[in-house]
């Protein structure tokens, strides 16, 4: 989202003007929706197993982790909590009040609840892409062991989300050795 801040003259200098945008992320949430989803998901196998209940009633067979009933309500939860976590990590409201604060707005938004409405819409775009993003990666294991009838791909941990995961720490540790290498250069400049 492009912002752009106001001109402020102070004296004889001109100060701002400048360009730039609002940073968000495809998939803001990472990988808690994925971890809240099988949680739930989870929930009802785990009491039958404390309450002894016989795995061959049609509840247990549809919270079988490899059922296509499982398949689509971790998929469906998935996406719930991908909405839920990034309505609780980014607030439109309060960055569009940030931004008023500071003299941005965001062209052809007045400042203020037009502005956090075009954030909240545009959130809910990349959200909605992130979040069945995430349910595809996460279901995909759970299909191919109900297709394959193999239920050791179950007990396998390489599936989406471990993937997710080793990305994410991967991109993290890239991240952290560029600002790294970035403070020495700074480091011999200011010496």
């Amino acid at each position: 989202i492009p912002v752009q801040y106001a001109k402020r003259v102070v004296g004889r200098k001109m100060y701002g003007g400048q360009s730039t945008h609002l940073p968000m992320k495809v998939n803001m949430s990472g990988v808690m929706p994925i971890i809240f989803a099988q949680s739930i998901a989870s929930l009802p196998a785990t009491i039958a197993a404390f309450t002894g209940a016989s795995h061959d009633n049609w509840f247990m067979r549809a919270f079988d982790t490899t059922s296509i009933t499982y398949a689509i309500i971790y998929f469906l939860l998935i996406i719930f909590f991908a909405y839920f976590y990034s309505t609780i990590q980014f607030n439109p409201v309060e960055i569009a009040n940030n931004l008023k604060k500071n003299g941005g707005y965001i062209p052809g938004f007045r400042p203020g609840k037009p502005t956090s409405e075009f954030i909240k819409k545009v959130l809910n775009k990349i959200t909605l892409f992130g979040a069945i993003y995430l349910s595809i990666i996460a279901v995909v294991p759970i299909l191919v062991a109900h297709f394959s009838k193999a239920s050791a791909l179950t007990g396998i941990s390489l599936g989406g989300t471990s993937i997710i995961i080793v990305v994410g720490v991967a991109l993290e540790t890239v991240r952290a050795l560029e600002a790294q290498m970035l403070m020495r250069n700074y480091k011999g400049f200011l010496d």
